[in-house]
């Protein structure tokens, strides 16, 4: 059976490093980077900089999580207030 997690090599601040993840979340970095206009490389990289602690795989994890998050919420949003407007509330 194959394995879900996929690893892969990536160059973070000039270093290879070896990020294992699930094909989602390797889906999910390729479209945000892609939309920032980034290298899957340099989107790791601010990733990596900002993370308070934990493992690298992890802090991915959980920035592709909360920027699909963040998203969804965001068009959400517009269907809220004009369901809000139109009942009057």
């Amino acid at each position: 059976m194959k394995s879900p997690v996929v690893k892969r090599s990536i160059v973070v601040a000039g270093h290879k490093t070896s990020v294992s993840l699930e094909q989602a979340f390797w889906n999910g970095m390729k479209e945000i980077s892609a939309l920032r206009n980034m290298t899957l490389s340099e989107l790791v990289g601010e990733i990596d900089g900002n993370r308070q602690r934990g493992n690298l795989s992890s802090a991915i994890r959980l920035f592709v999580l909360d920027y699909f998050k963040n998203r969804a919420v965001a068009a959400a949003a517009p269907a809220d207030a004009n369901q809000h407007a139109s009942s009057g509330t």
